[in-house]
């Protein structure tokens, strides 16, 4: 630590790489979920490097791509949006992760990427997401944060505090304990910038929850920060049984392994396939790595051909995906910019700070600790769990704070600025005032407004309108069709280019 308190070294943290990913919900004009396709003028979602899909065709998902600027990513995430909005033809992006009042399960459409194989099989996963968890779960939306750290920073971390094998390997260990530390820290994210303390009662579809009606069609946690975050949606738990460890990048690569190879007995009554449809791609407890719901995931952008668990195994961690971030339904974009702020602080503390492996007993209260902030962290006198000893949140957030306070003077001393000072201090306040949370704001504006649906649909209204209000640039208009051109076309040519049947497709992808 010291060493990098110099300002020499704490220049190469302003090489750091940042991009976000934020999906969105289209709503038609009263609201619903828009049954519409995925408007053409967007591009093709399967080749757009910025505009896609996500789960159902009409949940967005726009990409920023990787930047050193600090400010690019969310400067562009805005001209995505100014672009988007004014493409949608009457329609409006929703605000807030949880959806808009949706319909029974079985209306709620999946993506259609196309044709080609590549397209089939992004189908057909999203098929037997549908069947394992509910289509309802896969129209929660959220923001991630991907960061990766400049070589020169590595090296230099290296000589300081030296690691068995070459730099590959002391990336991969050092940020495997960066992730462990994420996991045992990372609860503090939902507390300050969780924004879903209530839902439409449509998205329970029928099934029975904890929550509390606040109005008629709204239920709520009365001290929830993030029902995206919590056990609602999902119908069944067979990713309980999952012990994927993230004590190394082997038992990590393990342990996806071996969720993509091991038949659950209850996927396997549901089938894989009926005839010529695809039901799911196959009946492991995962179907593909990125079936695996993680607070955050190394990863690795992974050679054509090279399965996500495979890259990483043979080439190592190239960026971490931080996916605790709830939209924020005052902002237009969904992402104030403090979070960014925020994120590069905690994610440097994780970094520098002592991280033993986690054993079984730690994981449960890990898991325990984000499940006590998620569904009730505004909670007057809420405790944690540390070592099996109960202790305030106030106390230990407060703790964080102070032990995160080095790496914003050293962020500061890097960009030359005191923004992340500055928004540190502001965060501080909401430990000690919880009405200061978007959670507990969001929970006021819901009662003003009188339901969840109406607060989030005059918001949607509001900041689609907004985006659509500002003109682009000339050029930065021209990127965007262009891209959105490219896009259709490079979809046309993969369509052409398919060959060779469906199921050796799939056989190929698990070789």
């Amino acid at each position: 630590m010291r060493q990098f308190s110099e300002a020499s070294q704490a220049q190469l943290l302003s090489q750091i790489t940042r991009g976000f990913e934020r999906e969105c919900l289209r709503v038609d004009r009263a609201g619903q979920l828009a049954k519409t396709p995925h408007p053409a003028a967007l591009g093709h979602k399967l080749t757009h490097p910025w505009i896609t899909t996500d789960y159902a065709e009409a949940l967005l998902e726009f990409i920023t791509p990787p930047s050193t600027d600090a400010a690019y990513p969310l400067a562009f995430l805005t001209d995505i949006h100014r672009f988007s909005a004014q493409q949608l033809g009457g329609e409006y992006l929703w605000a807030g992760s949880m959806p808009c009042k949706i319909g029974a399960d079985a209306d709620i459409a999946i993506a259609n990427y196309g044709t080609s194989h590549e397209a089939r099989f992004k189908m057909v996963y999203r098929e037997g997401l549908g069947l394992r968890y509910g289509r309802a779960m896969q129209t929660i939306a959220g923001a991630h944060y991907n960061w990766s750290l400049p070589t020169d920073f590595w090296l230099a971390l290296r000589d300081c505090c030296p690691g068995p094998g070459d730099l590959q390997d002391f990336i991969n260990q050092r940020t495997f304990g960066l992730i462990r530390n994420f996991l045992r820290y990372g609860w503090l994210v939902p507390y300050l910038f969780g924004a879903s303390p209530a839902l439409c009662q449509s998205f329970l579809q029928g099934h029975p929850s904890d929550l509390v009606e606040l109005s008629p069609g709204t239920w709520h946690g009365p001290y929830a920060t993030s029902l995206r975050m919590s056990d609602l949606g999902y119908q069944n738990h067979a990713q309980d049984k999952l012990a994927i460890s993230f004590n190394s990048l082997a038992e990590y690569t393990q342990g996806l392994e071996a969720a993509i190879r091991t038949p659950d007995p209850y996927y396997t009554e549901l089938g894989v396939r009926e005839g010529d449809s695809w039901r799911q791609l196959s009946d492991s407890v995962l179907q593909i790595e990125a079936e695996f719901y993680a607070s955050m995931r190394p990863k690795r952008v992974a050679p054509s051909g090279l399965r996500p668990a495979k890259a990483l195994r043979e080439l190592g961690v190239q960026y971490v995906e931080m996916r605790l971030f709830d939209l924020n339904p005052f902002i237009d974009i969904g992402i104030a910019p403090e979070q960014p702020l925020f994120a590069d602080v905690l994610l440097l503390m994780c970094l520098f700070r002592d991280s033993p492996p986690i054993t079984c007993r730690e994981q449960s209260e890990n898991d325990e600790n984000k499940h006590r902030v998620v569904t009730r962290g505004r909670q007057p006198g809420l405790q944690l769990l540390v070592h099996n000893r109960e202790q305030p949140l106030q106390t230990l957030a407060s703790e964080l704070f102070d032990d995160m306070a080095p790496y914003a003077a050293m962020l500061d001393a890097a960009y030359g600025s005191h923004r992340y000072q500055r928004a540190m201090q502001d965060l501080r306040q909401r430990i000690s005032q919880p009405e200061l949370t978007p959670s507990a704001q969001v929970l006021e504006a819901v009662k003003k407004h009188g339901s969840y649906f109406d607060f989030a649909f005059e918001q949607a209204k509001a900041h689609t309108q907004s985006l659509q209000a500002v003109g682009l640039p000339e050029d930065t208009m021209a990127t965007f069709k262009a891209s959105a051109q490219a896009s259709q076309v490079q979809a046309q040519q993969a369509e052409a280019a398919t060959s060779g049947s469906f199921e050796d497709h799939v056989a190929a992808y698990f070789a």
